[in-house]
């Protein structure tokens, strides 16, 4: 309720109708009071939080990574940021409000590096095994741009990676896994980055295996 303090011409504190009576400084004012918002689940909000729910379960785990990953795109934004944008309008399947993250459409990393060619990743007796075809001097593809090989296991939402797992040349790498994951299906991907940070090759997903 408004209360009026210095008679019918005075100004009021308080609210009449849609009307906000306030001083400041010893100016009397008036404001139309804020419409209540009716709604603040709609449609469209709750679809974009599902998106954004959905990719965040597989970004989270990898945040390090992704830093790494999606550093050439981190221009008046975080690589993250760049990452989550780039998988929610991309890596996203599914209607509403059942989304899925489809991890074969999914990137870790993102650059104009050439990546390897005949790039595969297979379960072995301590983790997995990546290997690749050294296809150093094309475009700008050198000998000494470092692995980035990566696991994702959903079931526990865990990853395993690394940003300096070996160099181009050497055509191979392992990754180790924790001994709980036996039975799990990973998803496995691949990037490259150039010896001094400064380039980045697409991450190539590498399909999924179970952990022996």
């Amino acid at each position: 309720m408004g209360r009026i303090k210095r008679g019918i011409l005075g100004g009021f504190h308080g609210t009449v109708g849609t009307v906000v009576g306030a001083s400041w400084k010893g100016i009397d004012y008036m404001r139309s009071k804020a419409e209540s918002i009716k709604n603040p689940r709609t449609r469209g909000q709750v679809t974009q939080r599902n998106r954004f729910a959905t990719t965040l379960f597989f970004l989270q785990p990898i945040t390090s990574y992704i830093r790494i990953g999606f550093r050439p795109y981190a221009v008046k934004q975080t690589g993250f940021n760049a990452a989550m944008a780039y998988n929610i309008k991309n890596a996203i399947t599914g209607e509403y409000p059942n989304f899925e993250l489809d991890y074969s459409k999914a990137l870790v990393s993102r650059g104009t590096l050439t990546p390897v060619q005949n790039a595969s990743a297979t379960a072995v007796s301590d983790g997995v095994l990546f290997t690749w075809h050294d296809n150093s001097g094309k475009g700008d593809a050198l000998q000494t741009d470092m692995a980035m090989p990566l696991l994702f296991n959903k079931t526990k939402q865990e990853a395993v990676f690394s940003t300096a797992a070996g160099k181009r040349f050497e055509e191979e790498t392992t990754l180790t896994v924790p001994a709980d994951w036996t039975g799990s299906e990973v998803e496995m991907y691949l990037g490259f980055i150039s010896a001094d940070g400064k380039s980045v090759a697409t991450s190539i997903y590498l399909g999924k295996v179970t952990i022996d």
